[in-house]
């Protein structure tokens, strides 16, 4: 190769992650205010540090709500899958087509809390105050300032002992369920965020919802101990919620560079069949980038194939909840499009 190799200085290092997408009632928030059919009397969203709010004047057409609130459980327990980012960023993607979401942040970490730019200190009423203490869901829902529609029960460190606190307390495990169903204000949405764990939290958060999302890394060790998480649905399903189900099943950090990840689709995809969405999201450096700035990466870079990808999996979800049949014609032009960036890239770095 003659000469040095020069790089564009506006090609940032995170397009080469860019793969692509593969693409293979009634609840109130805090707030009270008009639903989204009203929204051009709110009053405009506050601006996130270094951009613009989102709102819906300047988003695509809304997509379908549904008639009444689905309560999705996102749940894994294999640590580092994509549980938070993928329910922030849904949750993103339905308020930002129309739809009220409600976040709940059950992991005490609080990354889903810290990603929506909610304050999550120990003094902060969260969802610990709701499960041990009996206090309503709406003295600890905020709104989130740069996603219009969108709303976060948030976690704090006290979340760590309430496996331990609420072995002694009666109806354990209905707990979350409760307070939920005694939240008056109008949802579509609530997308509740499990920890890495199938404790009494998670035990809770299944209780509570009719559906469980589970995200699975297109990895290797991706199918194990699944079998623990579906066991624990059964037994939910038998015991406390004969509603729950298994509904969607997301792939996550996809990277169509490496054979391993079409092997690792394909392999999901026989087991679960059409529980799979069609869409799967890629491996993005700016997916993970946006939650240091509190922001989803809807807000962060709204053009990134990681916000494309997640915008299709939230239409997906949103046509299923309707009975509608999923056209993935986008979803097919999204993956090609970044198939095609990411080959000129390799070209000319050639």
């Amino acid at each position: 190769m003659a000469g040095s190799v020069h790089r564009e200085p506006d090609v940032e290092e995170s397009e080469s992650l860019r793969s692509d997408a593969n693409i293979a009632g009634p609840m109130t928030d805090p707030v009270p205010g008009p639903r989204p059919a009203d929204s051009e009397s709110m009053a405009a969203p506050v601006p996130p540090p270094g951009g613009e709010a989102v709102s819906r004047e300047t988003s695509p057409p809304p997509m379908p709500r549904p008639e009444q609130t689905r309560v999705m459980v996102v749940a894994n327990q294999k640590g580092g899958v994509g549980k938070t980012t993928t329910t922030v960023n849904l949750a993103a993607s339905l308020a930002l087509h129309g739809n009220r979401v409600l976040v709940i942040d059950l992991d005490p970490q609080g990354n889903a809390s810290t990603a929506l730019g909610i304050d999550h200190h120990a003094d902060v009423p969260s969802i610990y105050d709701v499960l041990v203490d009996n206090r309503q869901l709406s003295d600890v829902v905020q709104p989130v300032v740069d996603v219009e529609g969108l709303f976060c029960a948030p976690a704090t460190i006290d979340l760590a002992g309430a496996e331990i606190e609420l072995v002694s307390l009666v109806a354990r495990e209905s707990r979350l369920d409760r307070a939920i169903k005694a939240y008056q204000q109008p949802l579509d949405y609530i997308l509740i965020d499990c920890p890495p764990s199938l404790g009494l939290l998670t035990v809770n958060a299944l209780v509570a919802g009719a559906e469980v999302l589970i995200p699975i890394q297109c990895e290797y060790y991706a199918l194990e101990g699944l079998g623990q998480l579906l066991r624990n649905v059964e037994l939910v399903r038998g015991h406390l919620n004969p509603e729950l189900h298994v509904s969607t099943i997301l792939l996550t950090m996809y990277d169509g560079r490496t054979r391993l990840a079409s092997q690792v689709a394909e392999e999901v995809r026989t087991h679960f069949g059409k529980e799979v969405l069609r869409t799967s999201i890629p491996r993005s450096v700016r997916i993970s980038e946006a939650p240091s700035y509190g922001q989803t990466v809807l807000t962060y870079d709204p053009g990134s194939s990681g916000a494309l990808s997640y915008l299709e999996a939230a239409r997906e979800i949103a046509l299923r909840g309707v009975g509608v049949h999923y056209d993935g014609s986008r979803a097919h032009t999204v993956g090609r499009q970044q198939q095609q960036d990411q080959h000129s890239m390799s070209e000319g770095l050639q």
